[in-house]
């Protein structure tokens, strides 16, 4: 019995010391996967930036790598980037802290399901149909009601679909926050005299603002790597933005769109234009982590 006992006792520290080898492993490939990606990005694009000139590189907007001279200037599409990205998360961002705030305490239970279900279901819809969906409605409507120039494609066109997109994210993270908030918050403020849109946005909102501006940082992210959508109702013309109805493209979309065309030096530039992808994300994923540290802290 003794000798069994022992045996299996082997057996169980075995399979613990496999199991936790095989976590460590599939820990150590995501980090290594990074890294990877880092170095080849770096390694490729940074050198091809000195080449070009950092100036000329970040500061012109001239974008024609298969021009005669060729000329590599991000300034326009760095700008459309992040004026995508801060309107997307905006427009986003309201819609989603007030569907998130309607779902904490304002929607019957019965419908908090079916609600809370269909906006799960746009995370898993394809962007191709966004980007559909944004030309075929988005557009025409921007162009025929709304655009002074007559001209439906840009960075609001873009910036609409993006903000439809990462209502789940912006949602789900936000309903996460507010539960979060201690009850008696909320209750306390109701005993207090306060009506329930006073306790929600005036005591829980407050308590919950780590968790919100968490959610924000996750939802820009998401707007800021979007590809296929934006490259549809952007229009595609890499110039600096002076309009919401104007022409323009992304960093992501210059990728795509030079990914399958490019070559030799031509090529080059977009990793380069990767590292500047990669660096704006590093800073938004830090964001976060910063948000998440302060929040535990408090």
């Amino acid at each position: 019995m003794e000798s069994a006992s022992r045996l299996t006792s082997h057996r169980g520290q075995a399979r613990e010391q496999i199991v936790r080898w095989a976590l460590f492993c599939c820990a150590l490939f995501g980090v290594l996967a990074m890294i990877s990606i880092a170095c080849f990005l770096f390694a490729t694009g940074v050198p091809f930036m000195a080449k070009v000139g950092f100036g000329s590189f970040f500061l012109d907007s001239d974008w024609r790598p298969l021009g005669n001279p060729p000329l590599y200037g991000i300034a326009g599409m760095l700008l459309t980037t992040i004026l995508v990205t801060l309107l997307s998360t905006a427009i986003g961002g309201a819609l989603g802290l007030l569907t998130a705030m309607a779902l904490f305490k304002f929607v019957p239970s019965v419908f908090k399901r079916p609600v809370s279900f269909a906006i799960s279901i746009l995370s898993g819809i394809p962007s191709v149909i966004y980007g559909l969906f944004g030309m075929t409605v988005i557009v025409p409507f921007l162009r025929d009601y709304i655009s002074p120039n007559g001209v439906g494609y840009g960075i609001l066109a873009a910036s609409i679909v993006l903000s439809i997109m990462i209502l789940p994210t912006m949602v789900s993270f936000t309903l996460d926050a507010l539960q979060a908030v201690n009850p008696s918050y909320y209750e306390g403020a109701l005993a207090l005299g306060a009506s329930r849109e006073m306790a929600c946005f005036k005591v829980v909102m407050p308590a919950a603002k780590s968790g919100i501006f968490a959610s924000l940082v996750l939802s820009s992210g998401r707007a800021m790597g979007e590809t296929m959508a934006v490259i549809m109702v952007i229009g595609g013309r890499a110039s600096v933005p002076t309009s919401l109805f104007q022409s323009t493209l992304t960093l992501t979309g210059a990728i795509a769109l030079g990914a399958t065309e490019y070559t030799a030096e031509a090529k080059t530039s977009l990793i380069a234009v990767g590292v500047v992808l990669f660096v704006l994300t590093l800073l938004l994923n830090a964001a976060f982590m910063a948000i998440k540290g302060r929040d535990k802290k408090c």
